[in-house]
């Protein structure tokens, strides 16, 4: 369930904004976003894990705090990596 350091290397490099970027709110929620998706298919097959889901809803959180600071500070960032990971409509 946890993600693997190559696809993490892969994320950074497709979502960072400069070259040494590896904590920008982008990079971080596409992540968090791998992560989730990961989790949520695990939920499909084992339905009783309740840590797992309180583990999910603990990343979703996070990622809803870090969506929320993008879009009170940079509203054109914000639009930018929803459209790319494709969160929202």
């Amino acid at each position: 369930m946890s993600i693997t350091h190559e696809k993490k290397t892969e994320l950074i490099g497709e979502h960072k904004r400069t070259d040494s970027d590896t904590g920008s709110p982008e990079v971080q929620i596409a992540v968090l976003s791998h992560r989730i998706s990961n989790l949520t298919e695990h939920m499909k097959g084992h339905v009783k894990d309740h840590a797992g889901r309180r583990g999910l809803l603990m990343l979703v959180s996070r990622r809803r705090r870090l969506l929320n600071y993008l879009k009170n500070n940079d509203e054109g960032r914000y639009q930018a990596i929803i459209e790319r990971l494709g969160i929202r409509k």
